[in-house]
């Protein structure tokens, strides 16, 4: 794992020493001192939560009938905004869009 993965406070082990985040590029041993870790360092992290959105084939779901509607509103949004000439494209735009998702 590299330094920018992790979050301010988390623990790792680097070189064999025990560290705590405290910085985009800095971090705070456990025997005292700060020290730039560089980004190509490999860290083992130390009691850092595996979030879920790392875990391959979750994915965050969202209700089917609020991205619709969502939809509609932008796509009404858009035509109010275009003019004559370009609506037909729109239609176009919008059917191709709920095609992809059946």
């Amino acid at each position: 794992m590299k330094l920018q993965h992790l979050a301010i406070g988390d623990r790792f082990e680097f070189h064999g020493k025990i560290f705590v985040k405290t910085g985009p590029v800095t971090a705070s041993s456990e025997e005292g001192g700060q020290q730039m870790i560089p980004r190509y360092a490999v860290l083992k992290p130390i009691d850092v939560p595996t979030r879920d959105d790392d875990k391959p084939g979750l994915r965050r779901k969202v209700e089917e009938k609020k991205v619709l509607a969502a939809f509609d509103d932008f796509y009404r949004t858009c035509s109010e905004l275009l003019d004559a000439s370009a609506l037909p494209a729109l239609a176009e735009a919008r059917e191709r869009f709920l095609g992809r998702l059946k």
